[in-house]
C-alpha cells in the first residue's frame, strides 16, 4: 500500500461531455474507476438532447457503458421546449435545462437569442424545482466591442435579470473563468451557483493562445481572474463546485485550423484536481468542492449514488497518457490527446479492491 495516502474520495463532475456513437462507447466506460460518483451530463449533440424520452434513452446508453455512475440528465433550452415537455422531464428524472447562446461553443447552432421568450419554460422549471444551467458569454461583436476574453462579464447581466425573475429557480453559471462571474454569484441569492473547470485553475490566455490542446469555451482569461477562482476555492465558498467541463474532440479536429473547442480531462479528473488544489494550497478543501457542495446544491443524497466505489488518492506521481486512441464510427482508428498529456502530475489514484460504497467506507 502507498504510505503516501491522502484520503478516499468520490467525487461528482457536475458539467461533463459524453458525446455519442463511438466516442461516447470509447470515454464513457473510463468514469468506472475514476472515483466519480455522479456526473451531469451536457445535451449538446447531433441532434441535441430537447425531450424527455431522448433524454431517458441516451442515459440508458450511458448507463450500459458505465453501470457504477449516477447521470443526471439535462435537455437542450430550444423554441421547441414547452412547460409540459418540462413536467413530463420531471417526472422522468431529468435534472436541469442547459443555455447555449447561439453559436458560443460545440453545437450551438441551435442555441438561443433571447431569454424572455422562454420565461414560461423557466416558471415551469422554477415550480418543478429543476436546475437551469447556462452557458455564460455572449456572442462575439466586433460592432459592438465583444469578443472571447468579455463575453463572460458582458453575459453577466443576463444571470442577474433571470434571478430577479425567478428568484426560487436553481440556476448554475458555468464554467466560470473571471472574476467578474465570481463576484457576481457570490451577490445573488443561495438558489445561483456556478462550476468551475479544473483546466481554468491553471491556465491563463498565453496557456492556450497557439496551444490547441488547451483551447476551449470559454476561453481561460488573465492572471487575475484565474487567482479569483482559486480564491473562492481556498475560502471554501458553498456555492462554487466541480464541473469540469470534459470535452473531448479527436485529435484531427483539435489540430486544424478552426480548432474545437475543449479540453479532455474526464479519466484522471481526481489527479488533475487534486494536483490543481494542491499547486495553490487548497488540497484540503477537495471534498467540499469535489462532492459536498455540488451534491447540495443538486439535492444529491447518498442513496441517489448506487454503485459508486471511492478510490484512494495518493501524492506519487503519475503520468498523463500521450494519446487514447479509439475507432470511430466509420472503422477509422482516431485519437485523443488529454489534458496535460505527457506531463507527470504529482498525484495518482489507487482503486479500492472491492465494491463498498465511499457511504460504507
Amino acid at each position: 500500500m502507498a504510505t503516501n495516502v491522502v484520503g478516499k474520495f468520490l467525487i461528482h463532475d457536475l458539467h461533463i461531455h459524453l458525446r455519442q456513437g463511438a466516442l461516447m462507447r470509447a470515454v464513457t466506460p473510463t468514469l468506472n474507476k475514476a472515483g466519480i460518483g455522479a456526473v451531469f451530463v451536457m445535451p449538446n449533440l447531433k441532434p441535441p438532447i430537447s425531450t424527455a424520452d431522448q433524454a431517458v434513452a441516451y442515459r440508458s446508453q450511458l448507463q450500459a457503458l458505465a453501470p457504477n455512475v449516477t447521470f443526471l440528465m439535462s435537455l437542450y433550452l430550444n423554441p421547441a421546449l414547452t412547460p409540459a415537455e418540462i413536467r413530463k422531464a420531471k417526472k422522468a428524472g431529468v435534472v436541469g435545462v442547459k443555455s447555449y447562446p447561439r453559436g458560443v461553443t460545440t453545437n450551438s447552432e441551435g442555441g438561443i437569442e433571447s431569454y424572455t421568450v422562454y420565461y414560461d419554460v423557466f416558471k415551469a422549471m422554477e415550480e418543478e424545482d429543476m436546475v437551469l444551467n447556462l452557458h455564460g458569454e455572449i456572442p462575439s461583436d466586433p460592432d459592438n466591442d465583444i469578443c472571447v476574453l468579455n463575453a463572460e462579464e458582458r453575459f453577466l447581466s443576463h444571470l442577474k435579470q433571470l434571478h430577479k425573475d425567478f428568484p426560487k429557480l436553481r440556476i448554475v453559471l458555468e464554467h466560470a473563468t473571471t472574476k467578474a462571474a465570481v463576484d457576481a454569484v457570490k451577490s445573488l441569492g443561495p438558489t445561483v451557483g456556478c462550476t468551475i473547470t479544473v483546466h481554468h485553475l491553471e491556465l491563463i490566455v498565453d496557456d492556450w493562445a497557439g496551444k490547441c490542446h488547451n483551447y476551449c469555451k470559454p476561453v481561460a482569461k488573465y492572471p487575475h481572474d484565474r487567482k479569483a477562482l482559486q480564491d473562492i476555492i481556498k475560502q471554501g465558498h458553498p456555492r462554487f463546485f466541480l464541473g469540469t467541463d470534459s470535452a473531448p474532440h479527436p485529435r484531427h479536429m483539435k489540430e486544424t485550423s478552426v480548432c474545437a473547442a475543449g479540453v479532455y480531462t474526464g479519466p484522471h479528473i481526481l489527479a488533475y484536481l487534486a494536483n490543481a488544489l494542491d499547486s495553490f494550497g487548497a488540497l484540503d478543501k477537495l471534498s467540499q468542492f469535489g462532492t459536498e457542495f455540488g451534491a447540495k446544491f443538486y439535492h444529491l443524497k447518498e442513496s441517489d449514488i448506487k454503485n459508486a466505489s471511492a478510490v484512494t488518492l495518493v501524492k506519487e506521481p503519475f503520468t498523463i497518457p500521450q494519446l487514447v486512441k479509439y475507432i470511430d464510427d466509420e472503422g477509422v482508428e482516431r485519437e485523443l490527446v488529454p489534458y496535460r498529456a505527457g506531463e507527470t502530475l504529482n498525484f495518482s489514484i489507487l482503486p479500492v479492491s472491492n465494491k463498498r460504497k465511499a457511504s460504507d467506507e
